[in-house]
């Protein structure tokens, strides 16, 4: 079975070619900083090949949603370091992804601070969770280009405070319509200088992220996940190819770890130019190790790897509700099934208490 097979990813190998996919869990306490019970959640889940954590803010202007963890202070990276020293003493390697949510937040879990955006345009249709229950989007401050600068700088410092955290590598979170992908977006981007309305303009601002973020760690130990069709929280492009392949282009000259793609998870029959196939689209241009992401099964996983372009799928819920998935995977056992009322918030139920098969 190709998912239990040995991958190489940069300069390491990991064990299997399963990753433990990026997933907001909101059980940070209100300064942003991991509890000992994300110690234990990411220790039981060490048999994946690659842990790849849940989006970690760069900064406080990044924050979108509450009890969400930070990488931007002293004590929030000495938390890290519990989490990062748990998972290696199980043979694990860990990756953090880096977030800035941009406009996808809301000012009362920003100390009042509106939400920051490319361009003043909130996100209708939608509502936000928030400590104070659901609200609706709020138009997020335009950022000037000195801000611009400033938060791919704050994107440098989170990959240098990471690497002190000991995490193996970062992944920039560029998908899902945050910060990185809103810069991507025709709809969220409406810009007219040097990071908007041209495809390289929009482009501009993820490729000097990556560019600051490789130049912090050094080569093979930055990924960056990407979502090129998915329109969740009002992102969306006239031609998506001529958008991400450009990018992908851009990308294949850094020396990344990896490229993570997110299959489309929401129907696109009103988007008929949109590609069908995203691993076959944009994955076949990649030079670098493509992950594949969203909707997997095992067989399915399994069916994606001996096509040849993933050589690495990342599975999300299915790890919340199963800690040992590769071996359930590898004893074809029954899995268990994850509790949606649990998935954000509360304490160790539906968290740190599904069972393992031993």
């Amino acid at each position: 079975m190709k998912l239990l097979e040995e991958v190489v990813l940069g300069k390491q190998t990991l064990k299997n070619a399963i990753a433990m996919a990026p997933m907001t869990r909101s059980r940070a306490n209100s300064e942003g900083i991991v509890q000992d019970s994300t110690v234990l959640y990411y220790t039981q889940r060490a048999s994946a090949g690659l842990i790849i954590t849940e989006g970690i803010n760069i900064s406080e202007q990044a924050i979108g949603s509450p009890y969400t963890p930070g990488i931007y202070n002293q004590e929030q990276i000495e938390m890290w370091k519990k989490v990062t020293q748990s998972v290696h003493n199980q043979g694990g390697i860990i990756y953090a992804q880096l977030w800035h949510t941009g406009r996808v937040g809301h000012s009362v879990d920003r100390n009042g601070k509106l939400p920051v955006g490319p361009s003043a345009i909130a996100i209708q249709g939608q509502q936000h969770y928030t400590a104070q229950g659901m609200k609706d989007y709020e138009t997020p401050q335009e950022l000037t280009i000195q801000e611009i600068k400033q938060i791919i700088k704050d994107y440098g410092q989170a990959a240098k405070n990471a690497n002190e955290a000991g995490f193996d590598g970062v992944e920039l979170h560029a998908a899902f319509g945050y910060l990185p992908n809103q810069f991507l977006s025709e709809s969220a981007n409406k810009r007219n200088d040097e990071y908007g309305g041209s495809i390289a303009n929009r482009n501009r601002f993820v490729i000097e992220v990556m560019e600051e973020i490789t130049d912090a760690l050094g080569s093979a130990k930055a990924g960056i996940k990407l979502s090129p069709t998915i329109y969740y929280n009002n992102i969306e492009n006239s031609d998506p190819e001529a958008q991400f392949k450009p990018l992908i282009q851009a990308l294949n000259k850094l020396p990344l770890a990896y490229i993570h793609l997110m299959n489309g998870m929401f129907p696109l029959d009103h988007l008929p130019h949109y590609p069908k196939n995203v691993i076959e689209t944009f994955g076949s241009i990649s030079n670098h190790l493509v992950i594949a992401n969203a909707g997997y099964s095992k067989e399915t996983g399994e069916v994606e790897l001996e096509k040849g372009i993933a050589k690495i799928i990342s599975y999300g819920s299915a790890f919340v509700a199963n800690p040992d998935l590769p071996k359930r995977f590898e004893l074809n056992a029954e899995l268990n099934q994850p509790d949606p009322g649990t998935m954000y918030g509360g304490a160790e139920k539906g968290y740190t208490d599904y069972p393992s098969l031993v």
